[in-house]
């Protein structure tokens, strides 16, 4: 069981990690177009559409991998304090409860939006030559798709929790470094 959601897990990470290259497209999109209008006097039209594109795409792609690594922001105040058992089983009635039909409804709508948009060749209407808007909005279904594999992942995990009283373990991930741990490191007490 174990390899499996190791699996799923590296699948998120892999898709989040490929799709996070979409930043430095961006940041040289941005880079270009703020040069283009400002010292060539020639804005391109069509670059506002890509980077909302672009950034939503990173966004949206993001959200599994972020789930993966156990990242995504929660109001836990208390809920750190919690034994592990407590916390599987708020977050089992929370992903049972909310996030499987939030998701399932993302996916099934989405499939639908991206359907429509490949159907009528749909182009971006804000500028005269807008870029086509159908690749984009096949993204909302595809990650909507890694999103939920990565939910049930967590859902198992839960269980998993509750019959052993221990989260499983999980792929690490960068962390940050605090002040105390960077001194700890270089050995630089207060004197």
């Amino acid at each position: 069981m174990q390899r499996l959601l190791r699996f799923v897990d590296g699948v998120s990470t892999w898709v989040g990690q490929a799709f996070s290259w979409l930043i430095v497209g961006l940041t040289l999109l941005v880079s270009w177009e703020v040069f283009s209008r400002y010292a060539l006097n020639h804005p391109n039209p069509w670059s506002f559409d890509l980077m909302i594109m672009m950034y939503g795409t990173a966004f949206m792609m993001g959200g599994a991998y972020t789930l993966a690594k156990n990242g995504h922001v929660r109001g836990d105040v208390l809920y750190r304090f919690f034994p592990p058992r407590l916390q599987a089983g708020i977050d089992l009635v929370l992903y049972l409860a909310f996030f499987l039909p939030g998701v399932i409804a993302l996916v099934w709508a989405g499939y639908f939006y991206a359907a429509e948009s490949v159907a009528i060749n749909e182009h971006s209407t804000l500028t005269a030559n807008g870029p086509p808007l159908y690749p984009f909005k096949i993204v909302i279904p595809c990650a909507g798709v890694l999103l939920l594999l990565q939910g049930l992942v967590e859902i198992v995990r839960c269980i998993i929790c509750l019959r052993m009283g221990d989260w499983p373990s999980r792929e690490e991930d960068v962390e940050e470094v605090d002040v105390d741990k960077l001194k700890a490191m270089v050995r630089q007490e207060p004197q």
